[in-house]
């Protein structure tokens, strides 16, 4: 095998790595909703403990975002679209 494609299977490996379990989801802040609602959200779709929840969202207030979960794209997904069903802020990065 030549090293180029040594070099390009080996890429192709790091990338399905990565879209296993390289995504963080993020949640923004935003001047509408409540500590309460936030960490509410947290409780209900991303299975965060109350303290957690209160955790992410002291830092979402403060430092303007949080990475809420970390985990494969799939399984951020539903979590995402439903961050987004409450009208909240929130994004999947790798």
């Amino acid at each position: 095998m030549k090293d180029n494609e040594k070099y390009k299977e080996q890429q192709e490996q790091d990338v399905e790595l990565l879209d296993d379990n390289g995504c963080k989801l993020v949640v923004h802040n935003d001047d509408y909703h409540t500590f309460d609602y936030v960490i509410k959200a947290l409780v209900d779709i991303c299975r965060h403990t109350f303290e957690q929840a209160e955790q992410c969202t002291i830092m979402i207030h403060y430092t303007g975002k949080c990475i809420v979960k970390t985990g494969g794209y799939e399984e951020l997904l539903p979590m995402h679209t439903a961050l987004l069903n409450k009208q909240l802020t929130s994004e999947i990065i790798q």
